[in-house]
């Protein structure tokens, strides 16, 4: 077992729903119906959405979305507005102004284990004409992340599942990291104030502002030789941060951890 500041004992993990806790901010569409989208912006547990649509005459429209995170449903849900104002050619005349609920909307974030954060469904219904859409949709990516830098920071994980129940445990630990990116592969090489050194290392995929490996090569200083999901690694405005998943270690463990970090090079107020 790697040798780490456990927490705690006896843990038992499953693969937690997603949840308000994760930020789904980004744009949004269905690959297969280029040209129409939605932006969602969440803050905390409300996420505010504007919908870039087409209308029945073909003629592009808009709508808004403010939503709260309802935990029974596990789902963003609230009312669908329609606005009117001031044509953009003509100075700006807050009198002009209206926003009428037309109906409602739901944005539910894909279900069914790690590396998820990518895919949701849109839905959205009409008072007036009882029509309902529903999409399958997922973030877009625009250009490529840059995410090679060095970096320092620190990891929160867990062991469970194991055959021995006093494996069961969580763990914390500080960390210098190296991250390497040639092409679509990267490499993200930890060294542990544990005294560990760990690399994870694999083709990267990408969707919107997250990334992943999902079938990335896990090997440690002391033996360990295994594979690893790679998920949700977000370049940040200081760093880098992410989660990992390896569902065999020593002892019949599963593992699950989550860091961050902050860039380690350069002027600190950058």
């Amino acid at each position: 077992m790697i040798a780490r500041l456990a927490l705690c004992l006896s843990l038992l993990l499953t693969a937690l729903p997603a949840s308000a806790k994760l930020d789904w901010t980004d744009l949004w569409y269905d690959p297969a119906e280029t040209g129409w989208g939605v932006n969602l912006v969440q803050s905390d547990n409300f996420m505010f959405a504007t919908f870039f649509i087409y209308g029945p005459n073909g003629l592009p429209t808009w709508y808004t979305a403010q939503m709260t995170w309802e935990p029974a449903r596990l789902a963003y849900v609230g009312p669908l507005f329609t606005t009117t104002g001031t044509g953009f050619q003509f100075p700006w005349q807050p009198g002009n102004f209206s926003a009428t609920q037309v109906g409602t909307a739901s944005f539910t974030p894909t279900q069914g284990g790690f590396s998820v954060a990518w895919r949701g469904t849109l839905s959205y219904s009409f008072t007036s004409s009882g029509l309902t859409v529903t999409k399958p949709i997922q973030r877009q990516s625009l250009t490529a992340f840059d995410l090679a830098g060095d970096f320092t920071g620190g990891q929160y994980g867990a062991y469970y599942e194991c055959f021995a129940p006093t494996d069961n445990q969580s763990y914390t630990d500080a960390f210098d990291l190296e991250v390497t990116q040639f092409g679509s592969n990267l490499t993200l090489s930890f060294t542990y104030t544990s005294g560990l050194s760990c690399t994870l290392a694999g083709p990267v995929a990408q969707n919107g502002s997250l990334h992943r490996i999902d079938n990335a090569s896990y090997r440690c200083s002391d033996g360990l030789n295994t594979t690893a999901t790679v998920y949700e690694v977000k370049s940040t405005g200081v760093g880098i941060e992410g989660r990992f998943f390896a569902p065999s270690t020593p002892g019949g463990c599963k593992e699950i951890a989550k860091f961050a970090s902050v860039y380690a090079t350069g002027f600190p107020g950058e």
